[in-house]
């Protein structure tokens, strides 16, 4: 009785484009929509209720929903078991013909390249565990995917994620008190994921990429988490940017050009 049925989130804009969502009172699924920066004409190229009886199925579950960069495919995930296994489909936003073969027993997760040639994505083990991520060239059969980082340890997942200055994506891989990361730059042909710092027991860190500098959101020496940064991952010389402070926890941060949150 609490819940708004009819709600529409704020414009997300984009380089060209500005993204948004709403729900409405009669559907059970989100409706994503866009318009051209400068332009009244709305797009929608989402809609969940139309996608489920498309698809005639009883149980349906979105999983993730992403736009390429160039805002030409549409990248989404699908439970249609109740399983938790996802598939991935990649549309032409234009036709609504699907580009490529679709990817099975993922987590859901899509990470498009900035050429848009390329989809990244974490695939789930037998006992439900994302520890692979594979690189999918897009019109190409998942046969052709490539590795580009297996978790050894069965205790940790892994996640893969663009960096705030799109300049790197980040591997993270942590079970439920420490975490490790590693990081490739977005243009290198074959992704060989480099290692930030070595995990260590009961440590978390986040480290993400703004303006020329890393910053590492990280619980070393700060139980409740201190923010530090540096110029370089080759030559780690990191300077306390906002120190841990007793009974404060610091959550996190987001950057925009003149501020970070």
């Amino acid at each position: 009785g609490r819940i708004k049925l009819d709600d529409e989130s704020l414009p997300y804009k984009d380089y060209n484009y500005e993204y948004w969502t709403k729900t409405t009172a009669k559907g059970n699924y989100s409706i994503k929509l866009r318009k051209k920066i400068g332009s009244s004409k709305i797009e929608e190229i989402w809609n969940g209720d139309k996608e489920k009886e498309k698809l005639k199925t009883e149980y349906f579950g979105v999983g993730d929903l992403e736009v390429s960069f160039n805002d030409k495919f549409l990248g989404y995930s699908l439970d249609l078991k109740g399983s938790e296994y996802y598939t991935i489909y990649i549309r032409d936003i234009e036709t609504g013909k699907l580009v490529t073969e679709k990817i099975e027993d993922t987590s859901g997760g899509i990470s498009f390249s900035l050429d848009d040639k390329y989809i990244f994505y974490p695939k789930l083990d037998e006992n439900h565990r994302p520890r692979k991520i594979f690189r999918h060239k897009i019109g190409t059969t998942v046969k052709e995917d490539t590795l580009v980082f297996e978790e050894k340890s069965e205790a940790f997942t892994v996640g893969i994620g663009l960096s705030s200055d799109e300049k790197y994506f980040f591997v993270t891989t942590s079970d439920h008190n420490t975490s490790e990361q590693y990081y490739f730059p977005i243009d290198e042909k074959n992704p060989k994921p480099k290692l930030i710092k070595q995990r260590k027991k009961g440590i978390i860190y986040s480290v993400n990429s703004w303006d020329g500098f890393f910053y590492n959101h990280s619980n070393e020496d700060a139980e409740d988490f201190k923010i530090e940064r540096c110029k370089d991952l080759c030559d780690q010389k990191w300077k306390i940017y906002i120190a841990a402070k007793d009974e404060v926890l610091i959550g996190g941060l987001i950057f925009l050009n003149d501020w970070i949150i």
